[in-house]
């Protein structure tokens, strides 16, 4: 209860193609998430949204990247807030948004840890770069942005790179990788749990293995949450749905042994996009799930 929060909006549908997704700050607000986590702190400021507008769609001729130039103006702006937050003393709670907005988060928290931890709870690896990617989503490649991989404008971004080192990282709940992004998670010995895992070994094995991975290598851990990491049916309001995913009851205590553990220092949730979404359930999941990181307790 001495901690503060820090919730800052990032609007952003730049990094992929499908409106509705710079909507979903708007609805995890309107889930509640300030009454959902108002009683786990001391303070809880909401700092509104990083202003992004509706700048028209702009490929990047040279390098085929969708809005590139804007995505890294925006992402610079949100490492700079992040910064700011964590310079107050306070946890900073990012809502996205596409995935994208993971580069100007991790630009702004990592340069306050000489060893991040990032957990990466998501469908997808995130590992593409302009030459892996099918489709020149900057969404697709967040992850290997911060590693260090990828166009300067964007590795580049807060003046520093990478942000993290691939055996800091942890991806749960893969099932959709495209073949360059195995590539180089079998170069580089990145440690993921694929939905395989998940199954065969259970979440608790899962998520006990992660936290002591990262607990001796890392001095921060940074939870990334793409609500596409869940299955479908449980969270249909995503812009890139994968069948197969995590449950909702898997993520509550994958979030709930997380906070018993104490490593998170920063998150974000993102591509909730309510526009897709069945009576903004896939929103109150996501705050759901924040009350269970934050120590929201049954009993």
């Amino acid at each position: 209860m001495d901690k503060k929060l820090s919730i800052i909006g990032m609007p952003m549908d730049l990094g992929q193609m499908r409106r509705g997704v710079d909507m979903g700050p708007s609805a995890m607000r309107y889930a509640g998430i300030n009454e959902k986590l108002k009683p786990l702190f001391s303070d809880v400021a909401d700092l509104g949204d990083i202003p992004i507008g509706r700048p028209e769609v702009v490929i990047d001729h040279a390098s085929n990247l969708r809005n590139l130039n804007l995505v890294a103006e925006k992402g610079g702006l949100l490492a700079h807030k992040v910064d700011e937050v964590i310079q107050s003393g306070a946890f900073p709670l990012v809502l996205g948004g596409d995935h994208s907005i993971a580069i100007g988060t991790l630009a702004g928290v990592a340069k306050h840890y000489k060893n991040l931890g990032v957990i990466w709870y998501d469908a997808h690896g995130d590992l593409n770069t302009a030459e892996t990617s099918p489709s020149g989503n900057i969404h697709g490649m967040p992850l290997a942005v911060s590693l260090g991989w990828g166009h300067p404008l964007l590795t580049e971004i807060s003046g520093y790179s990478p942000k993290v080192k691939p055996e800091n990282v942890v991806i749960i709940g893969a099932r959709a990788l495209d073949e360059g992004e195995k590539e180089l998670i079998r170069e580089k010995g990145i440690k993921v749990y694929t939905m395989h895992e998940i199954d065969r070994l259970g979440m608790t094995k899962v998520m006990e293995e992660t936290i002591a991975y990262l607990k001796d290598r890392t001095d921060g851990v940074h939870l990334s949450l793409d609500l596409d990491g869940l299955d479908p049916s449980e969270a249909p309001g995503v812009g890139t749905p994968v069948m197969g995913g995590i449950s909702y009851r898997e993520s509550h205590l994958a979030m709930e042994m997380l906070e018993e553990a104490k490593i998170i220092t920063s998150a974000e949730f993102v591509e909730v996009n309510p526009i897709l979404d069945e009576r903004n359930k896939t929103a109150a999941i996501a705050v759901g799930l924040m009350g269970s990181l934050f120590g929201e307790k049954l009993l």
